[in-house]
């Protein structure tokens, strides 16, 4: 891989790069708020293959000038410097920097669902605070927000409330149906699940990685998390239908 090669690769990793930030594709990746720095990755990327191309048609220029002198003061240097004649390439290590262009431009991977939730314990954090709820009925509601308030607030803000929530199925080794979201700090790699238990008027079918929009009310029911013996908590169905799968799949409401 010489320099012009390396020029290439570093463009169109740039130019994906900015694909993704200016599209929802980024959203499989990494949470909302780094779009401006994965926006900016890309610009560097491009800046640094002009440079590189700029860099490199310089220094032919320089080889193609007639200048004798300027010759020998080169080959005295190589020499000084313990170089060969003929120019080395770089390793062949280097065209791995292909991988990660290939992946983003053939694979645009789905967001993590229940094949990753079944296995995670649920990440429930205890909340610092519980703001006042909205008079508006339905209560729109996150599914971290709902699972932290019947948890840790023992459902003294939804008690009399018709909640709803959407997220998508999970079905536990017994069967037991889940809602869950997968909450993030940063990126995909370290997203979570926060789940919620289903019990009441239940769809007779369930098929994992379903998007649903529950309705239903608060219930003290709690288990535990198989995986990690973390609190699950319940909510009564009185309603459900399928959605189609929100534009930004994580639920990152817990790093507000």
């Amino acid at each position: 891989m010489n320099r012009l090669a390396q020029a290439a690769v570093l463009f169109l990793l740039g130019a994906a790069l900015l694909h993704a930030g200016a599209t929802d594709l980024y959203l499989r990746y990494v949470k909302a708020g780094l779009q401006p720095l994965l926006l900016a990755s890309g610009v560097v990327l491009i800046a640094a293959a002009v440079a590189t191309v700029w860099y490199e048609r310089r220094e032919a220029k320089e080889v193609r000038q007639p200048d004798a002198t300027a010759a020998r003061q080169r080959e005295a240097e190589a020499v000084r410097q313990g170089e060969h004649a003929h120019v080395h390439r770089e390793p062949r290590v280097s065209w791995l920097l292909i991988l990660p262009l290939l992946a983003l431009i053939l694979v645009a991977p789905p967001a993590l669902g229940s094949y990753s939730a079944t296995r995670t314990g649920t990440a429930l954090q205890q909340p610092l605070a519980y703001p006042p709820l909205p008079t508006t009925d339905p209560l729109r509601l996150s599914v971290v927000d709902y699972a932290g308030r019947a948890v840790y607030d023992h459902g003294r803000t939804l008690t009399d409330r018709r909640i709803q929530l959407i997220g998508f199925v999970a079905l536990d080794h017994d069967g037991t149906p889940y809602l869950v979201r997968m909450a993030l700090n940063c990126c995909a790699a370290d997203a979570q699940p926060v789940k919620i238990g289903l019990t009441g008027h239940i769809p007779p079918v369930l098929q994992p990685d379903t998007w649903l929009q529950i309705t239903g009310t608060f219930t003290s029911r709690q288990v535990k998390d198989p995986v990690n013996n973390g609190p699950i908590p319940f909510i009564e169905v009185t309603a459900a239908k399928p959605v189609p799968v929100p534009h930004d799949p994580y639920d990152e409401s817990w790093n507000t």
